[in-house]
Order: structure tokens, then sequence, then C-alpha cells
């Protein structure tokens, strides 16, 4: 099978937002049949992308805590409904009503982001001049002991992004759990998967030898080697590659399955995967939109369900999607932030169903 269309596409798409550099790993009937780097994974030095090179991943993160909260909810340890204050003080109630947990996981608490996220990133890449000293989850408590004036609707009616609302589940997951969350993700997710150069920390990543420098685009299209934002947790915090990403996705297309043993029971990806809230894209191309457990849920693309997440860290951008009933999959990871990689991503999974991605809205769109 030749992937010479879609390394066009993403070479072209490239070279016209000043993308440094992308990686990217494709999954059909439980095998990554195509994956290759493309442009530098350091400039200054003309080191290339590759498949292997470790990049962050954003908020595709937040897939991989819904995953804990849910095997924990397996154990009996946490129930979806549980009000979160049952796990630490938290007076806020919007509208009167409890935040439950399954609220945090679909972004529908009520509360609209309050730019913790976007703060630490932007003072981490040298990018703003806000500063948020939040380092533990009491800081975040602490910064959002106000958030009653800020909420806008009673829980589970209205999805507004909540980065801050992942912080919190990470919370749940350690007090539950009783380890850190990034030791729990490793051990409960990282090492059954096999996803052996997936990390949180920075000590980490830097005795690693195949590492993505971080790049600010500016407007006028120049490179600026940059830093990753450490310090996040399970809103955003995974760095890793698209090798074992697409590890990663496999097991959703296997539906929990992992060899001879299940990460989760295929109930509990299936409700993963079912809309609890709409986005304010009611209605796109590509029908529905909506937001499960981590993970954007699109209604109709091509006739399928399109299960997908993007992640920003502003140096650094990523896109992982996946349809079951086409066995197929794909993840994309770049170094720099340009053209959509979730469009990148929906142009190979056309390419991948047998369709003619030029037909796609936003390509004939970009083409006009």
């Amino acid at each position: 099978m030749s992937f010479s269309m879609l390394e066009q596409f993403i070479f072209e798409k490239m070279a016209k937002t000043k993308l440094p550099g992308l990686s990217a790993a494709a999954i059909k009937n439980g095998e990554i049949i195509w994956s290759k780097g493309f442009g530098f994974r350091d400039i200054s030095q003309g080191l290339p992308m590759t498949p292997h090179t470790l990049c962050a991943i954003g908020s595709v993160t937040k897939s991989f805590t819904a995953v804990a909260i849910l095997q924990l909810v397996e154990q009996g340890k946490i129930h979806l409904e549980d009000p979160i204050d049952k796990f630490f003080p938290f007076d806020v109630r919007p509208e009167g009503e409890p935040i439950r947990v399954w609220h945090l996981l679909t972004h529908s608490s009520g509360i609209p982001a309050l730019a913790y996220a976007e703060s630490m990133i932007r003072h981490a890449i040298g990018a703003g001049e806000n500063w948020l000293p939040i380092a533990s989850y009491s800081d975040m408590l602490a910064f959002m002991q106000n958030a009653q004036d800020w909420a806008i609707s009673s829980p589970g009616r209205r999805w507004f992004y909540l980065n801050e609302g992942y912080v919190l589940l990470s919370y749940i997951i350690e007090k539950t759990s009783e380890m850190p969350y990034a030791e729990y993700v490793r051990i409960n997710i990282f090492e059954p998967l096999g996803m052996k150069r997936s990390f949180f920390e920075k000590s980490d990543v830097d005795r690693d030898a195949d590492v993505a420098t971080p790049y600010i685009i500016t407007q006028s299209g120049e490179s600026i080697p940059s830093s990753y934002p450490y310090g996040l947790k399970g809103d955003g915090g995974i760095i890793s590659n698209v090798l074992d990403l697409a590890e990663y996705i496999k097991m959703y297309l296997n539906w929990g399955k992992v060899g001879e043993h299940s990460l989760l029971k295929k109930e509990s990806i299936e409700s993963m995967e079912v809309s609890r809230v709409d986005t304010p894209i009611l209605e796109g191309p590509f029908g529905h939109y909506g937001y499960g457990y981590g993970w954007g849920v699109i209604s109709d693309f091509l006739g399928e369900t399109l299960i997908g997440h993007s992640g920003s860290v502003g140096v650094a951008t990523a896109y992982a999607g996946f349809i079951h009933n086409k066995g197929i999959g794909i993840t994309l990871l770049s170094n720099g932030g340009g053209y959509p990689l979730a469009q990148m991503g929906m142009y190979g999974l056309a390419f991948l169903m047998g369709k003619n991605p030029n037909d796609l809205p936003f390509v004939r769109r970009e083409n006009a």
C-alpha cells in the first residue's frame, strides 16, 4: 500500500505553515502498517524527525486519565456519579448542584475554562507574562476556590473545556490508588502496552537520545527554540512518540484487550466513546460533534463514527484518532504549531478507508 498521497499532503502543509518537524503512524487491523518522520527534530543541529522521536502530546493525555479513572471504577474505588467533594474539600456547586466525576471527564462541570494551563504553558515557553504558581493539587484547589463565581450552568448540561477538571481527576486517581498519578499511569497503562518511551518527568526525557526540540513559530514563520512545559498532570503532561501512541490506539481498536489481558473491559471502552455532551459545534460537515470520556466523538465521518482528540502545548501539537468499524487509527506529533494535525489525521483516516481524501470539505475549501 503506497502512502505517497498522504506523505505529499503532510509535506505540503508543513511547508506552507512552517512546521519544523512531524512524525506519524497508521494502524490497520491490529498492526502498524506505516510510520514516518518529516522535517527536523532539531533545526540547528540538522537532526531529522523520526517515528521514534519524543514530543509532547498535550491534551491527548486526557484519554489516559479517563482510562485510569475507569480502571478504578471497575475496581469499585470510584463511581462516576460520586461528587468530587467526596475526595477532597471542594465547595463549588454550580447552581447549587454537586460536580460529579463524570462531569469532569466530559468537561460539563458548568465552569468555563479558567486558563490555568494556558498561563502555565505560555510562561514556560516564554510567550506570556502572566504567572500562576500552581505546583500541587492544593495550589489548584486554592486557585479554584472562587470558581463558583465563574459557573455558567448546572453540571452535566453544557460543554466548557476545563483543563483544571482533569487536574482534579489526577488528584482523585492519586487519592483512590494511593500512588502518584504519573506512577499509576506508568504501571497500569504504559507498561502493559509496552510504551517504554512515554514519560511525564523532565529527567526521563533528558535521558532519551531522540527528543524533538520544541519551537515557537512566529507570525513571520521563524522557528524559535523553546522548552516543554513540565509540571502538567492528567490534562496534558505526557511526552511520547507516535509508535507508543499507536500501541495505545491498538488497545482501543481491540476493545481494551492487550494480548491475553484486558486494560479495560469492553463495556468501559464503549462508555468512553459515547457522546455525553454537545460541543459548541453541534453539527458540522461530519455530523454531530460531541464529547465522551476523554475523547471527542464525531458521528458521521464519511459514514463512520470517528473517535479522536487533539493536543497542544504551544510548542508542540498532537492528534490521535480511530474508527472501530474499519479497524483503523492514526497518530501524529509535531514540534511546533501550524497546520491542524486533526485535519491531517482526518486526511489519513479517509485514505485508510479507501476514500479520496481530497474530497473532504476542508481540503476542497483549501484547494479552492
